[in-house]
């Protein structure tokens, strides 16, 4: 349905679409009686801006009746000409005015939308001490001008798309021309086309449908908060999603790799970025193992433990009423439940519950017997090791109970078994042509130099072989030959 250029049945059907009371229409008439309408929506449109840039310029008009010649009059610098109903409900929908007026075959859509955002400040969850500190909104705009005033190309492209029937989400997709893979941005396009949902509430709605397996366990689409993440990762060849109403920015493809690593470690020294990654590998893997190999040198090993320790451990047990893994699962429920009440809580409450729940309770439970406290003890350093990585809080503390569960019921062998599932689940998994558990597998030696061990910037001149970007070479250096791409 198209506009018939009569001003009343124009408007009209227009209204019809858009069958709502806070859809205004504002009638005024130029001193040459030529007569025009404008279609907002009131809670969302800057009607102050819409006065001086549209109605003001107007109100002298005595040109002809065309799209072309109106334009030239407004003075707002974001307008374009429109015939649809439907892309013009969509429009008024969105915040931006559109204007009629008798004779004219096309409407004219005004961008003088209100717009309410928060300021750009440093994100809660990715804290920095040395680096950039801005963070991304939940305005897609202001979140593409973050984007763009780091990546200073003409190579960045920023295509956007409308994704959910109802809401009518603005999704910018983000990439470098010449290093992105061409193949890995259509088909980027190609699954957002594809989603047929109602309602886009956060980008995380879209990891579901841009996964090779939306029902995996561990996510295959990485996230992130800061535009210098997002920006560096773009350079290296991936994809990047922005999306209105969410500060959390998306890029494929996903290494398991990338949440071992911070934006901090290319600010500091290598040694010092190696080692950070390291003790962050190590800690997940105690706050994994810690409790379920405890339990399980409790039940079937104990000649694993020291003869001193063994005899400390001995005693503190001795009175529990609970089987050692009934112990753990308790003290584990208790910490996840501290936890989620925390974070729910309002902050000054929350921070109150933290110190009771951890000085008060657990000390009566070990006063009370119902406890002991070395389980105590390594739940809670089990679960200050899961927030070394925190991006993976979601997937690492479901393992560590499965592994908690397993290692009561089967031992060291069912440790082993889970682990061996595991790798071999991580392994096979790869998505927009990218193995997950690269570098490692398939083993890539040129980029293990930014893997879990840190080279300095002179040695990284080469894009991340494993993404396969048609650019391969990100660094010039004097008198050095180029390299050759055996490795």
């Amino acid at each position: 349905m198209t506009i018939t250029g009569k001003l009343e049945k124009d408007v009209s059907t227009l209204k019809k679409l858009l069958s709502a009371e806070d859809i205004l229409t504002f009638d005024f008439t130029s001193d040459s009686g030529q007569a025009f309408t404008v279609v907002f929506a009131d809670p969302i449109t800057d009607k102050e801006l819409l006065g001086e840039q549209v109605v003001r310029p107007l109100l002298s008009y005595d040109g002809k009746p065309t799209a072309e010649e109106v334009g030239k009059k407004l003075t707002s610098p974001e307008r374009r000409e429109e015939k649809d109903f439907q892309k013009l409900s969509e429009e008024v929908l969105a915040g931006n005015p559109v204007l009629f007026f008798e004779g004219m075959d096309e409407a004219i859509i005004v961008g003088t939308k209100k717009v309410f955002v928060r300021a750009v400040a440093e994100p809660s969850t990715d804290v920095a001490v040395k680096g950039p500190r801005e963070g991304f909104i939940e305005d897609v705009k202001i979140n593409t001008s973050l984007v763009r005033r780091r990546l200073k190309s003409k190579d960045l492209k920023i295509e956007f798309l409308n994704v959910g029937k109802r809401s009518n989400t603005f999704v910018a997709v983000c990439y470098l021309d010449g290093i992105s893979v061409k193949k890995t941005v259509e088909e980027v396009k190609a699954r957002l086309s594809e989603i047929d949902i109602d309602y886009i509430a956060d980008s995380s709605y879209l990891t579901h449908f841009l996964a090779s397996r939306p029902y995996s366990l561990l996510k295959q689409i990485g996230t992130t908060e800061k535009p210098d993440i997002f920006c560096a990762k773009i350079a290296e060849g991936r994809v990047g999603l922005l999306v209105d109403g969410s500060p959390i920015a998306l890029t494929a493809p996903y290494l398991l790799v990338e949440d071992f690593q911070s934006s901090e470690d290319y600010f500091v020294p290598p040694y010092r970025a190696t080692f950070t990654r390291i003790l962050r590998i190590l800690s997940l893997f105690v706050a994994i193992y810690l409790p379920a190999f405890y339990i399980s040198a409790q039940l079937f090993k104990l000649q694993l433990f020291p003869v001193k320790l063994l005899l400390t451990i001995a005693g503190a047990i001795r009175d529990i009423p609970f089987s050692p893994s009934l112990e753990m699962l308790l003290v584990l429920f208790v910490l996840e439940v501290l936890n989620e009440a925390s974070i729910r809580m309002p902050k000054y409450v929350g921070m109150a519950l933290s110190v009771v729940g951890a000085l008060v309770l657990g000390e009566t439970a070990v006063s009370a017997g119902f406890v002991s406290t070395p389980a105590i003890i390594i739940i809670a350093f089990s679960g200050i090791g899961l927030y070394a990585v925190p991006n993976l809080i979601e997937v690492t503390s479901v393992l560590r109970l499965v592994m908690l569960l397993v290692a009561g019921s089967v031992g060291t062998y069912g440790i082993l078994l889970v682990t061996a599932f595991v790798l071999l689940y991580l392994v096979t998994t790869e998505n927009f042509g990218t193995p997950v558990l690269a570098p490692f597998s398939p083993l890539i030696r040129r980029d293990l130099r930014d893997s879990l061990i840190k080279y300095n910037l002179g040695s990284l001149d080469m894009r991340p072989k494993t993404l396969q970007s048609p650019n391969k070479r990100r660094l010039k250096q004097k008198g050095k030959q180029k390299e050759t791409q055996n490795d």
